[in-house]
């Protein structure tokens, strides 16, 4: 498993080993979590992570106009009723 030390000034060096796997370089930012039995985890903190990047890969190109959204969920609701579209 692999070690670091920790400074006087509290810092860490990521093994290089650790590094390439998670592809990290120069400038990256982690964060910290420390769990309730006291475990301290340190992942890689990727913008876009979560919630706020969830549905960017299903963003149209274009905006969409609301008359264009409101046709749109009018279809689908129709289509899950049965009914066809006109």
């Amino acid at each position: 498993m692999p070690k670091s030390t920790l400074t006087s000034k509290g810092q860490v060096t990521v093994p290089k080993v650790i590094r390439d796997r998670f592809d990290l370089k120069e400038g990256d930012q982690l964060e910290f979590a420390v769990e309730e039995t006291g475990r301290i985890v340190l992942r890689p903190y990727r913008h876009g992570d979560g919630v706020t990047g969830v549905l960017r890969d299903y963003a149209p190109e274009k905006p969409v106009s609301i008359e264009a959204m409101r046709e749109a969920v009018r279809r689908r609701a129709a289509s899950k009723a049965g009914r066809t579209d006109r």
